[in-house]
């Protein structure tokens, strides 16, 4: 007798939340509480975020996470602190210093460099990074106290300003880049540049792919969320241990963003019903109408009120090639 197969558990919940993660917590612990929250059966995020940064932390449930490499590949914009005349192992106040000097440079020998660091530039990460070296991360050989090398590679960054200096010591810019760019290595860079050595002190992402300051909501508001939804225990439970569950997930639900949300830079394919349903048995649909792209490297397909696939527009036709089953 053929097994049946193990029912998920959690909720089929598909869409996003812009968690606004606050410090001292890391990616994959946000994710997990987010999870949680949801009782959602899958989830992930785009585009890590280091525990001592703050700010925008994508999160995916569902049918949304086949949408994660869409938002990871956007533009990024970061605001951060820089603090001058001392570097450290991490780039960032985690690690010991390692360089010091005395000389802090003033606005107008900083913003001189600003154009070195503007377009296709070549950066190497910091030791303390995510970046894979034979299979490893180079943070965890950096912390086992192994010499990390890691290889060059070419970023791209499309701004980078000075938006406040409160002090000698201090400078505030906002960087907006492509995937890949460390605005630790910027600042670790430009501390080596300028001849005083510099490091990260602060460090808020405010904008992913699509998806923008409006979107993001703090975790605590969240957990607020959750308790408007939670069930009423009685006196005997509440001595007994036991934990209010969330049985009323609108209030949650009301900050979780359709799929498609994530692709807003990709052409939309609007489909009727029928054209819906054939596209989600895997066929292609021919496209009517005057203005109906002939070719289409990357498109969408909406219909049934929700993201049907991903795919192509080629010879007039949308031809499916992730197909999106989930409902909701």
């Amino acid at each position: 007798m053929a097994r049946r197969g193990k029912k998920p558990k959690g909720r089929p919940i598909n869409g996003w939340v812009v968690l606004d993660k606050p410090k001292g917590m890391g990616s994959t612990d946000a994710v997990g509480k987010l999870k949680w929250l949801y009782f959602a059966q899958k989830a992930g995020h785009a585009g890590t975020l280091d525990p001592l940064a703050s700010g925008m932390l994508p999160i995916a449930f569902g049918d949304a996470t086949k949408t994660v490499p869409f938002v990871m590949d956007g533009r990024k914009v970061y605001r951060f602190s820089v603090r001058w005349g001392a570097e450290t192992t991490t780039d960032d106040t985690e690690g010991p210093v390692t360089k010091s000097s005395g000389d802090r440079p003033d606005r107008e020998a900083i913003e001189a460099l600003l154009p070195n660091y503007i377009g296709e530039i070549t950066q190497v990460p910091p030791d303390f990074s995510a970046v894979k070296i034979a299979g490893e991360r180079a943070y965890d050989l950096a912390r086992e106290g192994e010499v990390v090398e890691i290889a060059p590679r070419t970023v791209e960054v499309l701004r980078l300003e000075i938006v406040d200096q409160p002090d000698a010591d201090t400078t505030v810019f906002e960087a907006e880049c492509g995937k890949g760019t460390y605005v630790r290595a910027i600042a670790r860079d430009l501390g080596r540049d300028l001849g005083c050595f510099g490091h990260v002190v602060d460090l808020r992402r405010t904008s992913v792919g699509a998806f923008g300051e409006d979107d993001m909501v703090p975790l605590d508001e969240l957990l607020e969320a959750a308790d408007e939804g939670r069930e009423t225990l009685d006196a005997e439970a509440i001595e007994s241990g036991a934990t209010a569950r969330v049985v009323d997930f609108k209030p949650l639900d009301e900050y979780v963003i359709a799929p498609e949300a994530a692709l807003a830079d990709l052409y939309e394919v609007m489909l009727t019903d029928e054209q819906a349903s054939r596209v989600l048995s895997g066929n292609p649909v021919i496209l009517r109408g005057r203005d109906a792209p002939v070719f289409c490297e990357e498109a969408f397909a909406t219909g049934h009120g929700r993201l049907i696939a991903l795919g192509a527009i080629e010879e007039g036709a949308f031809k499916p090639k992730r197909v999106f089953g989930g409902k909701g």
